[in-house]
């Protein structure tokens, strides 16, 4: 079968003439699949890849970015801003997989059994996430944060119940499709067990839709977290964290702008890598 490829720049010949360099497909969008795990390795190793610690004075404030050695300058107080960054990095990146984890387990197991029991056990589970689907997931997190105290783990103990109905109604309507199949009705013939049923012929089945909806998601996450930190819901100061950063240094957006910027950027570019990377997952499952 033919490949899709997709074309990138051309490259001139010796004699004048052009041709075009092609990257198989499938290729591409295992490249933009690892940026998943090349951000989560920049993350861990934020501590190593840091030239300072994020709470350190090592510098004039306010240096220009490229300028005393800060490749993207310092704040107020003379703190690397590179440095945060980095830290916030690992802090986004970290909890939105933690919230995808979580997500995914308590939600695809409510979708799980939905899916594979049917029945009451179906209706029941149902109505019960479309009552969390039904409240305002932003309103219902600020809410929780809240009346719980800003802090990390509050932020994702909010996040968390918002976010797992999701994928329980993901996760139910592929196994309910997949309960349908000729090779599970002939399990069920054999005598298979409704648990060994869901775990063996349904579960893997499902998994493809999980992944998928999980790297999709993380983007929205990180972007979900910087704005919850910029509402000053996370991480209470001097802890680096990208959003809280922005909404910290906003005052000095017009005469030192890198300072609250830069925070932003990274932010943005953190959320446009998970979202390709999440169209590379997309692609490649899809073509399985």
């Amino acid at each position: 079968m033919a490949t899709a490829e997709a074309f990138v720049p051309t490259t001139p010949l010796r004699s004048g003439r052009t041709r075009t360099a092609r990257v198989p497909r499938g290729r591409l969008d295992v490249l933009t699949a690892g940026l998943l795990g090349l951000i989560t390795v920049v993350a861990l190793a934020a501590p190593l890849l840091a030239p300072h610690g994020p709470l350190d004075t090592v510098g004039t404030p306010t240096s220009l970015p490229g300028t005393e050695g800060f490749l993207l300058g310092s704040d107020s107080v003379g703190r690397d801003i590179l440095s945060r960054v980095l830290y916030g990095l690992r802090s986004s990146w970290l909890a939105a997989l933690a919230v995808v984890a979580i997500g995914v387990l308590v939600g695809g197991l409510i979708g799980l059994i939905a899916g594979a029991r049917g029945g009451w056990v179906d209706n029941v589970l149902m109505r019960v996430t479309d009552a969390f689907l039904a409240l305002p997931a932003p309103v219902v997190a600020i809410a929780v944060v809240a009346a719980l105290g800003p802090g990390l783990f509050h932020t994702l103990l909010a996040l968390s119940i918002v976010w797992w109905p999701f994928y329980a109604r993901i996760l139910r309507g592929e196994v309910r499709a997949l309960a349908a199949r000729p090779h599970v009705e002939a399990a069920r013939l054999a005598g298979a067990g409704p648990v060994r049923i869901a775990v063996k012929h349904l579960l893997p089945g499902a998994v493809p839709a999980a992944v998928v909806t999980a790297s999709l998601d993380l983007g929205t996450l990180v972007l979900t977290l910087a704005g919850l930190s910029f509402l000053g819901l996370g991480q209470s100061a001097p802890a680096p964290e990208l959003g809280a950063d922005a909404a910290r240094n906003l005052s000095y957006l017009l005469q030192d702008w890198w300072i609250p910027v830069m925070p932003g950027i990274a932010v943005a570019l953190l959320s446009l890598a998970a979202n390709v990377a999440g169209d590379g997952i997309r692609n490649l499952m899809s073509n399985r």
